[in-house]
């Protein structure tokens, strides 16, 4: 996989939180997936979709949260049992981060943790600028730049640690 020296100095402490958190708690799912409600059936099944395809464990509540189950108890446990958390940032995400709503709520625990991976699509980090700039300020990946298929085969790489729980590493160039 190719990595971008901007991707490399922003994915390295997301890398060593993951290994860290896998040592401690080997159980956990490799990444929560956070997305505005909009996106649950698109863009962000689609995310979910290629990192399970890629071998990822996801946490994703369409799939996490059965009918019935108080939702935002289901998230906290979500959270808390992920490694590492991908935010979509797409157009719908940063309307509701503006509003207030369950992903502004994700998002503050994730930011509050430093276990944080932005993945823009269809907008861009001014845009998120504008609403966010602490999740702004994370080095993350973009569509504009690769395709769905290839940040997903990225986060693999990102977060496969069950084969490195020996020293943290970086993503390879």
């Amino acid at each position: 996989m190719i990595y971008t020296p901007a991707e490399v100095k922003g994915l390295t402490p997301v890398r060593d939180a993951a290994v860290l958190r896998a040592r401690q708690q080997p159980d956990l799912r490799d990444v929560f997936l956070c997305h505005a409600w909009d996106d649950r059936r698109g863009a962000a099944r689609e995310l979910c979709d290629l990192l399970e395809a890629e071998g990822v464990s996801v946490w994703f509540s369409e799939k996490d949260i059965a009918l019935g189950l108080p939702f935002m108890r289901e998230i906290d446990r979500g959270l808390a049992r992920s490694r590492t958390g991908l935010v979509l940032v797409t157009p719908a995400l940063l309307r509701r981060i503006d509003h207030g709503g369950v992903s502004d709520k994700e998002l503050s625990e994730l930011l509050a943790r430093d276990l944080l991976l932005p993945v823009i699509h269809e907008t861009t980090y001014g845009e998120l600028r504008d609403i966010s700039p602490l999740l702004a300020s994370r080095n993350g990946l973009d569509t504009a730049d690769d395709s769905m298929a290839v940040i997903a085969a990225k986060v693999a790489e990102l977060v496969a640690v069950e084969d490195d729980l020996t020293a943290p590493s970086t993503p390879a160039n």
